[in-house]
């Protein structure tokens, strides 16, 4: 198995719940932070430097084996300070555990829990499919900053040809990321992020679940 089936799970047309995330988006939208391609740009390169180092560095020690399962589970929890953001994770986990039991049945998936952390499956089922800790790593970087561009594109209803270039310009900088969570766990955070994060879950009837 190769890289693309890494990527393919992690698709968010996929039940696996990443449609109705924006990563705090929604949100940054609503309190006028994003208004944008240059403020979408901005969000974006936190949303990477800050979420997608820690969750692709979790992804990538989950990989190689250096973290095991519930290590994984608990050192997420730890770099997560927004509840909310933590729930998000684990939503969006528990999605892609039940979509990977039904692509590979075979398998014993009984070492997760039942509401994983993202990340943490990802890994496993970057150790299954044989890439590197990098390219496990750099799936969740990337879809880090995917997802809640699209959102942004839709709150916004951004030109999708710029929101295309903007995330362009971004690949050098998610590749950059995926290299450091390579080489060990990461433990930075955002306080931005982490307020958004839970604005959002208190805010009436949100379009999106984060």
């Amino acid at each position: 198995m190769r890289l693309a089936h890494l990527f393919t799970l992690a698709d968010s047309r996929l039940p696996t719940g990443g449609h109705v995330h924006s990563g705090g988006m929604e949100e940054a939208v609503t309190s006028g932070l994003v208004r944008d391609i240059p403020t979408m740009d901005a969000f974006l390169r936190r949303r990477i430097r800050a979420s997608g180092l820690v969750a692709g560095s979790i992804a990538a020690a989950v990989c190689d084996g250096r973290l095991s399962t519930d290590q994984g589970d608990l050192e997420m929890d730890a770099r997560t300070p927004s509840p909310a953001a933590r729930a998000s994770s684990r939503a969006q986990g528990r999605g892609l555990l039940r979509l990977s039991r039904t692509t590979w049945p075979e398998q014993n998936w009984s070492l997760l829990r039942p509401r994983p952390h993202l990340p943490v499956v990802t890994g496993v089922v970057g150790r299954l499919t044989g890439v590197s800790a990098r390219e496990a790593a750099l799936v969740v970087v990337y879809t880090t900053m995917t997802g809640s561009a699209i959102a942004a594109q839709r709150l916004l209803a951004l030109d999708p040809a710029q929101v295309a270039a903007c995330t362009f310009t971004l690949a050098d900088l998610c590749d950059d990321v995926a290299d450091d969570c390579a080489t060990g766990l990461a433990s930075v955070s955002d306080p931005l992020l982490d307020v958004v994060a839970q604005r959002h879950v208190e805010r009436d009837r949100p379009l999106f679940v984060s």
